[in-house]
């Protein structure tokens, strides 16, 4: 390099002009040949230099250290610069601000851009925008300066008036492009390559052209027929809005060109209809008929149409390809983890191909920013256990949120997309009016999900022709908005207007695409061309078999002794260069003991075995939570971890993971620290995967009220809403063990409320046997419903929890245990407790105290279904007890107390007496204080034994 160039390079490298050479620098890092010869000379230099520390320097210096070092050589040859001359350094100084200004365009352009097609305020004074800002003038419009950092020519060199122009009409368009918050260099060219070469713009030919007109006359077609054929119904229009129709479109059809074989796609209701007749296939016939009150009669209960998922083929530009649109709620954002855990299944059934699905989330621009499970979804997005190779979002940004709101009122940040920048997804902003526009910005937004597997985000930026919904007056609340919009000849007019003055529409084409769209709305017949209706997915799964099985509680599920003892060898066996953890060496063996039938087994091992079991009878398992690996209470041990491993991200074994060599695929991922998104998403994986037991646990059940959500509007009701159904397990530890009231309840009596048509299983086990029984019960039945299995914390361990051998080789899981001591007399019982969950080992232990064998107690270990037959089975035993007590660890007005008071009272005898005992209610579920909780503890017990029963008492 010469001494001229090196001197001149040196004299900028202070204040903010470190930031650009340091953007230089990145870029030489990544591609040496992206800069100027005399900055890639400099930068050779500069690689060859010694570290501060004495260390010879790699590529992936850090940029500190190479700022420090631009810093030491500026100083070093201050005095050497100031004898070259002043013509040199001033056009080094107008280089320098030129790609000021460049970067100032990437950074900021999009604040400039023409995005709002209601134009209601002035374009922001942006003072970094302007060439003066940084000293340039009229006069140096027409010169030459390097070009060679952008992409906007082939040619080294442009003049400043042709660089602003092409830096306007890359970012200050119809597209904002927000991308320089990405730390990845690779990812930042790729954007800048991609917008700066064709300068945001789309290079269409007419018939695409054409085809976006037609997208967007049936957008607009739809909505208009349904307002005055169902004149004041809800629909959640889409007026205002149809770009996003042209851009599902493009989406879709670009998609297939990459390889996408199935998109899976979760939307709140404003343009859901829109999505299902116009891209997805559905015949319009069907949806007016729902509009017209139609009834589904597989249905117990259904939902309103714009919850309704649907599914179809269609034969798009890359070929045959599978679209699914999610069932979703009112709860809005609730359907993005859902849509991630359905879409993770199909890429795990695919081998972890995630180019061959993708999942798309359209939000409302309120609902973006403000909900919290957006944030959550994203935080799981690039995790071991919750990606699935990036999600395309598409905001459908009416400006105005969910009815009144103002944007000083619905968010903190300038975009309501500012949350993406956590991942540093980048973000196309667009304007709807500009359906061209949003064409580009969708393909583009393919094409990197595809390239970098990174979430990335579509910001149609619109409006809402309507209110909230078709009931609503939006004028009350924004007068000088819906003035604009009153004025807005439509998307699609405009559109239309463009390709007849281009020459691509002949006069009168727009008008009859109209008629022929109206046309096709009063036959009811289908819009989307071809639905291929008789396609056969290699990857599919088949449900019939489970829809069709009947309810059962039984299924045979115990296991040769020989078989129990293979795979507790198999369990227990680690290899030879493994060092594992004092603890864990200890527990291996006590389960070798157990798997010998030296040793009862308990409850951890009891979980092995099912586990094993299930995968040796070929179904995978997927167990997730916060604590999953060892388990909140450290009982279950799935992973180990190698003591003498020298690395964070090594030394693992996963006995269950070798079982054999074909095994089916076991998971156990230890959760980011969330509920209500990770539950979403276990839940739309085990809809996706019915052969595979899916399994989350919280770490505490308590927690579980963070995911209320999921549950309400998912997992209870969705068979009776949506015809959805899902084999997914939740365990909730739940105890009263003196740990307050975040440590005690998983809050059973809010399941129970819930409980109705068979809807899910309720059960709280209460030893190994069951456990174990009860987990292979959950696959080997042929129907799948959800199941919640409300575990123990301290019966882990408790040694009158364990089962012998014997039991997990025989038998199946108990409904209801009966009395087991010999000592006791049936004819001389004259009260019966009935209890479930760990109480039953304190009512134990208090019989044998107070000697009080004219007491039985009876387990109900599956409180819903409740088990009527073998209830009234084991009642019958007792003839002579006058006294039926329900007996809880809860207080009175939580806990199973009051749903299953009716269930007792339906079988018990003429005469006898049903009564309480248990905590008093209470407002909070648990105390904070030990000693209260053993005051309370000490009382709920004596109320159980009193020889008068107190409180609540019912004659049959």
């Amino acid at each position: 390099m010469s001494t001229f160039l090196e001197k001149n390079i040196s004299s900028y490298l202070f204040g903010s002009n470190a930031a650009y050479v340091e953007e230089l620098y990145e870029a030489y890092l990544a591609n040496p040949n992206s800069v100027e010869e005399y900055w890639r000379d400099y930068f050779d230099q500069l690689q060859d230099q010694p570290a501060t520390d004495g260390k010879a320097e790699t590529r992936d210096q850090n940029h500190s250290s190479v700022i420090a070092s631009f810093v030491q050589r500026a100083r070093e040859n201050r005095l050497a610069v100031k004898a070259d001359s002043q013509l040199s350094m001033e056009m080094a100084g107008k280089q320098l601000k030129v790609q000021q200004l460049i970067a100032a365009y990437r950074s900021l352009g999009l604040r400039y851009a023409q995005l709002d097609p209601l134009k209601r305020t002035e374009r922001p004074e942006i003072p970094e925008l302007d060439p003066a800002f940084y000293g340039l003038t009229e006069a140096d419009l027409d010169e030459t300066f390097s070009a060679t950092n952008t992409y906007f020519t082939k040619n080294e060199h442009m003049t400043l008036r042709e660089l602003i122009e092409a830096l306007r009409n890359t970012y200050c368009r119809s597209v904002g492009v927000e991308y320089m918050h990405i730390s990845d260099p690779k990812a930042k060219r790729w954007i800048q390559e991609r917008v700066e070469s064709s300068q945001s713009s789309a290079l269409l030919t007419d018939a695409e052209k054409k085809r976006i007109l037609q997208q967007l006359t049936e957008a607009e077609g739809l909505e208009r027929y349904l307002h005055t054929r169902y004149v004041g119904q809800k629909r959640f229009s889409l007026e205002g809005g149809e770009s996003f129709i042209s851009a599902m479109d493009e989406l879709v059809n670009h998609a297939s060109s990459h390889g996408t074989q199935d998109v899976v796609v979760g939307m709140a209701h404003r343009g859901r209809l829109n999505m299902l007749v116009n891209i997805m296939g559905k015949m319009p016939g069907d949806l007016f008929a729902e509009f017209e009150g139609k009834q589904d009669g597989a249905l117990t209960d259904g939902d309103v149409k714009y919850h309704s998922g649907f599914s179809s083929d269609i034969d798009a530009k890359g070929g045959p390809i599978h679209l699914t649109l999610a069932f979703n709620p009112s709860h809005l954002e609730i359907v993005n983890p859902v849509v991630q855990g359905s879409a993770r299944a199909r890429q795990e059934r695919r081998n972890g191909n995630t180019q061959q699905v993708l999942p798309v989330l359209v939000h409302g621009d309120a609902a973006f920013a403000g909900q919290g499970v957006v944030q959550e979804t994203l935080n799981m997005s690039q995790t071991r256990g919750y990606s699935v190779g990036g999600t395309i979002h598409v905001v459908i940004n009416n400006q105005i949120g969910f009815t009144t709101s103002d944007p000083r009122d619905s968010r903190s940040t300038l975009y309501c997309t500012d949350v993406v920048k956590m991942i540093e997804a980048p973000v196309f902003h667009v304007n709807a009016d500009d359906p061209e526009a949003v064409t580009f910005a969708t393909r583009l937004a393919v094409d990197y999900r595809q390239e970098f597997g990174h979430d990335v985000v579509i910001d149609i930026i619109c409006f809402r022709k309507l209110g909230h919904n078709e009931q609503d007056t939006p004028s009350l609340t924004q007068p000088l908005m819906y003035k604009t919009i009153a004025k807005h000849p439509g998307t699609r007019q405009l559109y239309a207007d463009k390709l007849l003055k281009q020459g691509v529409l002949e006069e009168g084409e727009s008008e009859e695409m109209v008629k022929a769209y109206r046309q096709v709305m009063e036959e009811g017949n289908r819009t989307v061309e071809p639905v291929l209706t008789d396609y056969q997915r290699k990857y599919a799964i088949d449900w019939t078999p489970f829809l069709t099985a009947k309810w059962t509680d039984h299924a045979e599920t115990a296991l040769p002794i020989s078989e129990l003892q293979r795979l507790g060898q198999a369990i227990t066996t680690i290899p030879e260069t493994f060092t594992p953890h004092q603890l864990v060496k200890r527990l291996l063996n006590d389960r070798r003991a157990m798997a010998n039938g030296e040793m009862n087994l308990d409850w951890g091992m009891g979980e092995h075995l099912a586990f094993a079991s299930l995968l040796s009878n070929g179904y995978p398992i997927r167990i997730t939570g916060q604590d999953s690996g060892r388990g909140t209470f450290v009982h279950r041990h799935a992973v180990f971890h190698d003591q003498s491993r020298e690395r964070w991200d090594e030394g693992t074994y996963i006995p269950l993971q070798n079982l054999a060599e074909d095994q089916p695929k076991f998971t156990v991922i230890d959760s980011v620290l969330s509920e209500e998104a990770v539950l979403g998403f276990e839940y739309g994986y085990a809809c996706s995967e019915p052969n595979t037991l899916t399994v989350w646990e919280a770490q505490f059940g308590d927690f579980v009220n963070g995911a209320q959500v999921v549950i309400d509007q998912f997992i209870t009701s969705g068979e009776a809403k949506w015809g959805r159904h899902c084999g997914l397990t939740m365990m909730l530890p739940h105890g009263y063990e003196g740990q307050g009231p975040e440590h005690s309840s998983a809050r059973i009596e809010r399941f129970l409320q819930l409980c109705a048509d068979h809807n899910i299983q309720c059960a709280q086990p209460t030893n190994a046997a069951q456990i174990f029984h009860l987990l292979r019960r959950q696959m080997i039945r042929k129907f799948r419903k959800p199941l919640v299995i409300f575990t123990p914390k301290s019966l882990l361990r408790n040694k009158d929890a364990t089962s012998p051998l014997s039991d997990f080789a025989e038998g199946e899981f108990k409904l209801i245990i009966g009395e087991s001591n010999p000592d006791i007399i049936k004819d001389k019982v004259n009260r019966v407790l009935v209890c479930s969950g760990r109480v039953y080992y304190d009512l134990v232990n208090q019989r044998t105290e107070r000697e009080a064998n004219d007491v039985a107690i009876v387990r109900v270990e599956q409180l819903y279904p409740f088990a009527h037959k073998e209830f009234e089975a084991e009642l019958q035993q007792y003839p002579n007890a006058k006294e039926i007590v329900w007996v809880q660890d809860e207080p009175q007005n939580q806990g199973p107390w009051f749903y299953i008071q009716h269930h007792i009272y339906q079988n018990m005898s003429a005469g006898q007496k049903l009564g309480y005992a248990g905590r008093a209610a209470s407002a909070s579920p648990a105390v904070g204080y030990l000693a209260l909780h053993n005051e309370q503890l000490k009382s709920l017990l004596e109320q159980a034994f009193s020889p008068r029963l107190r409180g609540f008492t019912l004659t049959k």
